[in-house]
């Protein structure tokens, strides 16, 4: 079983990048050029991008009605000036908003690693590009990154709401974010592993548990809290923060978690949220 450790290991004792380590490896196992890796991220990266500028421009609600708009809201707070958190997180919240909203209105987007998660990988990394002005090759790279650790992630445990609950879905994706996030602002290898442990700890146990069954509500809002992590992460370890239990060991007690979790809280709409008393008005009025 592939270990993020081993990425670490190698990509310190042949003074590489995550990135530069994972795109190698899959030049070998998929017997591709770098130019066609390289081609088919950055085609994921334009869709993150349209999925954000669309998101951020558009009121429009998704067929349920339970979402959409809100992206909207907290962009023009954030150009107000007034927002409690500054541009640029304010920036992560609209941003991840925007990118879930535009799934739940059946818009295209990047699973990353999946369509419930969608808002959180676009929204860490290109306010990161924006606000240290990087280039797009290295967000490219950073992308590469993300993409190691969630290949791992799937394979030592799930990316799936149903399977293991929203924690390997939210969690994965800000675990993604953070340690993509931590490379693209010029930390080590090392310090990718404590943001993905650091970022994946915050999120353990927590339920999937979509209003009405639609990937909608708490889903949406929850791509901007698992943003918000992620970068919170990030800014720990590249400050020097460690994580006391290793990223590979996190995401194993995430696997032994969501075995453990009931049914009615793994994307079943039986039990959490969904079963609220609004909860239970919603998913009737649609029934």
């Amino acid at each position: 079983m592939r270990a993020y450790e081993d990425l670490v290991i190698e990509a310190e004792n042949r003074g590489l990048k995550i990135s530069e380590v994972v795109y190698q490896n899959e030049m070998e196992d998929l017997q591709q050029s770098e130019q066609a890796l390289f081609q088919r991220m950055r085609k994921n990266l334009e869709v993150m991008r349209e999925s954000v500028a669309v998101g951020l421009s558009s009121e429009g609600r998704s067929i349920s009605g339970l979402v959409g708009g809100d992206a909207v809201k907290v962009e023009g707070r954030r150009k107000t000036g007034e927002s409690l958190v500054g541009n640029q997180l304010s920036g992560v919240i609209a941003k991840a908003l925007a990118v879930a909203e535009v799934n739940a209105c059946m818009g295209k987007i990047v699973a990353a690693p999946t369509a419930g998660s969608c808002g959180v990988i676009p929204a860490v990394l290109l306010t990161v590009e924006e606000t240290l002005q990087v280039s797009e090759q290295e967000v490219l790279l950073a992308l590469f990154t993300a993409a190691g650790l969630g290949m791992i992630i799937a394979e030592r445990a799930n990316v799936s709401g149903a399977e293991g609950g929203c924690q390997a879905e939210i969690g994965s994706a800000a675990a993604m974010a953070a340690a993509a996030a931590v490379e693209l602002a010029g930390g080590s290898p090392r310090q990718t592993a404590d943001a993905a442990a650091i970022a994946m700890k915050s999120m353990l146990g927590l339920v999937c548990d979509p209003v009405g069954g639609f990937v909608e509500v708490p889903c949406v809002k929850r791509n901007a809290t698992g943003a918000m992590i992620a970068m919170a992460a990030a800014e720990m370890a590249l400050s020097g923060v460690k994580s006391a239990i290793p990223i590979d060991e996190v995401i194993d007690a995430m696997g032994e978690i969501g075995k453990q979790m009931p049914c009615a809280l793994k994307e079943t709409a039986q039990g959490g949220l969904a079963m609220t008393p609004t909860g239970r008005r919603i998913q009737a009025d649609f029934l």
